[in-house]
């Protein structure tokens, strides 16, 4: 199915297309969430949030690409997650951060890349993670991290260099592969 069709029978739309949404994009949207969290226990927390918000705030969907906005919600979702956590942590409230129960086990990702992605920031983490494992465009990209194609294109690039120096140093990359 097209995805402006669903998304426009989302918007208009009751529970039966809440259902197809959440069929549809669920499983990419948890993906996405714990590789900006490290945590799918709190991955699973913030899609269940996401598609709530989605749903109430349908009539506001101005039609374009359901994907793109869903994962816009998701990424702002997860920073303010990350806030949240950062503030409690502070607060010598414990170690929020639990290790992710293996979400990319489909996707053959070893234990060293994930380490390494943990490396990144959220949102380096979030543009790498949505360029190779979930195939977007830079266009797409931009609906969701609000920037130009152009300016998504040379902050990939960065955390691409850094993605491969931790490889490097943990020695899962050779150098003449950089």
């Amino acid at each position: 199915m097209c995805e402006t069709t669903l998304g426009a029978r989302f918007a208009a739309g009751g529970e039966p297309e809440l259902e197809e949404v959440v069929h549809t994009y669920g499983e990419k949207l948890l993906r996405y969430a714990t590789s900006i969290l490290c945590s799918y226990q709190d991955a699973e927390d913030i899609v269940q949030q996401v598609f709530l918000v989605a749903y109430e705030k349908r009539s506001t969907f101005d039609g374009g690409h359901l994907s793109a906005w869903l994962h816009k919600i998701t990424y702002r979702r997860c920073l303010n997650q990350l806030k949240k956590r950062k503030f409690l942590f502070f607060a010598d409230m414990g170690n929020i951060g639990v290790k992710a129960v293996d979400p990319f086990a489909d996707l053959a990702v070893s234990d060293g890349i994930l380490d390494a992605l943990g490396q990144l920031s959220p949102e380096d983490r979030a543009l790498v993670f949505g360029r190779i494992m979930d195939g977007q465009t830079y266009e797409t990209l931009s609906h969701i991290f609000e920037r130009s194609p152009a300016v998504l294109r040379k902050r990939y690039e960065r955390a691409k260099k850094k993605l491969a120096g931790y490889l490097n140093a943990e020695g899962i990359l050779r150098k003449e592969l950089i």
